[in-house]
C-alpha cells in the first residue's frame, strides 16, 4: 500500500465512525514528539469525537477533534511516527512505516467486539465500587450504613478514587517480598490516607505501615481513634512536622498533599533520601520562585501580579520534576482534582527507576534555571544526590 492510500483509508476509518481503540508509536524525532498517542472516540455535546491523548515523558494532554478535523492530523501522524496499532470494528491492523515511509500491513479479523461507549455521563468503573460498603467511607461521612453514596459526597468520593487510580498504577514499582513503609504528610483529615490503606490492604492484600502526620492536634487525635475503631492495625496517625520526622531510615512510598510553598520541596527531598519508590505530591502555595524571577525577557508576564503568581508555580513545580528526573526517578506532571475547591491541580508523579540523568536533561535544567535567574530549593536539599550536575 502507499502512504497516500493509507492516509485516505485511515480518513475515511475515522469519518465512518468505525475506530475502536489505536496506539501510534515511534516517533521519528525523540526530543518533540509524544512518546506515543492513545486514540479513542468519545461523545462530547452529543457529537462524535477523536481524541488523542499525549504521552510525553512527564505530562500526558488530550485533543479531541471532529471526523472532519482528522484529515490534517492523519498526515501530520504518519509523517511524525513510523508504528500504528489501529482496532476498527471488526479488524485489527498493524501498521509499520520505514524510514522511507515505505508502508507495511498486516491484518486481522477481529469478532465479538464490545460495542464502544461513547457517552462522558455512562457510569464509570471506579476502582472504589460506589455500589458497594466501604467501612471507611461510612466513617467518614461519603457513604450511609447501606452503601450509598450521599448526595453531597458525589465529588468527595470521585477524587478519592482518582486518588487510589493513581495508587493502582504505583504498584508495579512497589516492592512485593516486605511490607510496605508509606508516609503522608500533612494527612489532615485523612480521606486520601484511609483510602490508601483501605485499597492496599484490604483490597489488595499487601502488608503496610502507613503514618499520617498532620500538625492539627484535634485531627490526629480524631483520625487515630477512626483507624482504632476500623482496626486497621497498620495505620497510624502522628502530630509531627516534614522537617523534624526522623523515624525510619527507608520508605517505599512518600505522599505529600499540599504541602505549603517549600514544605512541599522538604517533602520531595526526604522522599528521595529515603530511597522512596513512588512519590505522589500535590503542591500548595507556591511562593519561592515569586521573589526571585527577574529575567528582563519575562518582564511582559512578570508585572502583572496574577501572571507572575502562575508562571512561577509552573515553574517551580517543572523544576522540581527536572530535578527528580536527575536523581533517578521518571517523573510525571498530571492533573489532580482538590478535595475542598475542585479546581484542576498538578501532581507529581514519580517512579524511581535509577537511571541515570541524560545529559539533555542536564542541560535544558540548568538552562531554564538561569534563565529565571532563581535558585530552587529543592536544588540545594539534594546536592548531594545530585552531586553537582546543576552547579
Amino acid at each position: 500500500m502507499e502512504l497516500e492510500q493509507l492516509q485516505l483509508e485511515l480518513i475515511t476509518r475515522f469519518s465512518e465512525q468505525q475506530l475502536i481503540s489505536g496506539v501510534i508509536s515511534q516517533s521519528r524525532s525523540k526530543t518533540e514528539s509524544a512518546g506515543k498517542i492513545k486514540i479513542k472516540p468519545v461523545e462530547i455535546k452529543g457529537l462524535y469525537h477523536i481524541q488523542l491523548e499525549y504521552h510525553f515523558d512527564q505530562t500526558i494532554t488530550h485533543e479531541n477533534k471532529l471526523p472532519s478535523e482528522m484529515e490534517e492530523t492523519v498526515r501530520e501522524l504518519l509523517d511524525r511516527y513510523r508504528q500504528l496499532q489501529m482496532n476498527w470494528a471488526g479488524e485489527s491492523v498493524h501498521i509499520q512505516l520505514s524510514k522511507k515511509k515505505k508502508v507495511t500491513m498486516k491484518r486481522s479479523v477481529t469478532d465479538n467486539q464490545p460495542p464502544v461507549e461513547l457517552s462522558h455521563n455512562r457510569k464509570k468503573n471506579y476502582v472504589l465500587d460506589p455500589d458497594v460498603v466501604h467501612p471507611f467511607l461510612v466513617h467518614l461521612g461519603v457513604q450511609t450504613k447501606d452503601g450509598k453514596i450521599k448526595n453531597q459526597k458525589h465529588d468527595k468520593f470521585k477524587q478519592i478514587n482518582r486518588f487510589v487510580e493513581f495508587v493502582e498504577d504505583s504498584l508495579a514499582y512497589l516492592p512485593t517480598d516486605q511490607p510496605l513503609r508509606i508516609i503522608d504528610f500533612g494527612s489532615g483529615k485523612s480521606y486520601l490516607t484511609f483510602a490508601l490503606y483501605y485499597y492496599l490492604k484490604e483490597l489488595k492484600g499487601y502488608e503496610v505501615n502507613i503514618t499520617g502526620l498532620d500538625l492539627k492536634k484535634d485531627v490526629i487525635a480524631h483520625c487515630e481513634k477512626l483507624a482504632r475503631e476500623l482496626q486497621y492495625d497498620g495505620l497510624h496517625f502522628k502530630v509531627g512536622d516534614i522537617t523534624d520526622y526522623n523515624n525510619v531510615q527507608q520508605v517505599d512510598m512518600v505522599v505529600t498533599l499540599h504541602a505549603c510553598d517549600v514544605a512541599t520541596d522538604m517533602a520531595l527531598g526526604r522522599a528521595v533520601k529515603w530511597g522512596a519508590r513512588v512519590i505522589l505530591s500535590v503542591p500548595c502555595c507556591q511562593h519561592e520562585l515569586f521573589t526571585q524571577l527577574d529575567s528582563p525577557a519575562l518582564a511582559v508576564m512578570t508585572r502583572h501580579g496574577l501572571i507572575k503568581e502562575r508562571f512561577a508555580s509552573l515553574a517551580t513545580d517543572s523544576i522540581r520534576a527536572q530535578v527528580l528526573d536527575l536523581v533517578g526517578y521518571e517523573t510525571q506532571l498530571v492533573e489532580f482534582v482538590d478535595l475542598e475547591n475542585t479546581p484542576k491541580n498538578i501532581l507529581i508523579r514519580a517512579y524511581y527507576t535509577g537511571a541515570q540523568p541524560k545529559p539533555e536533561t542536564i542541560a535544558e535544567t540548568k538552562a531554564f534555571v538561569a534563565f529565571l535567574q532563581a535558585k530552587p530549593f529543592l536544588v540545594n536539599e539534594l546536592q548531594e544526590e545530585l552531586k553537582g550536575v546543576l552547579t
